[in-house]
């Protein structure tokens, strides 16, 4: 069995590793939006999973009921938020080929 080179995995790491932070910059440009109670509330959540904006239609907004409008944008957070992780697993994933980097026996955070 011919021994692995060495340099040339070195080298595939680093440009993997230079993909993914490149892929990871790209993402805080990218938008997902969410909504809950019909579109009375829509959530924009950045590829990076930073919260960009809530919007509140007015009319959800019931003095009497402020537990609704709560679980509304709660919802909305949620879903936004779920929508920005499988974005950017999409996007991860091709660049990897699915490959786990902590399955090689890499240190956590190298990519």
């Amino acid at each position: 069995m011919p021994q692995p080179n060495m340099n040339q995995m070195l080298r595939q790491v680093q440009k993997m590793q230079q993909d993914m932070m490149a892929a990871q910059e790209a993402l805080k440009d990218e938008e997902v939006t969410a909504t809950a109670g019909g579109g009375m509330v829509t959530v924009t959540v950045s590829g990076d999973q930073v919260v960009k904006a809530i919007t509140i239609d007015p009319e959800a907004i019931d003095p009497e009921d402020p537990e609704l409008l709560q679980d509304m944008v709660l919802a909305a957070v949620n879903e936004g938020l779920r929508s920005a992780q499988e974005l950017a697993a999409k996007k991860m994933g091709g660049l990897t080929g699915g490959l786990d980097p902590s399955s090689l026996g890499l240190p956590p955070g190298l990519f």
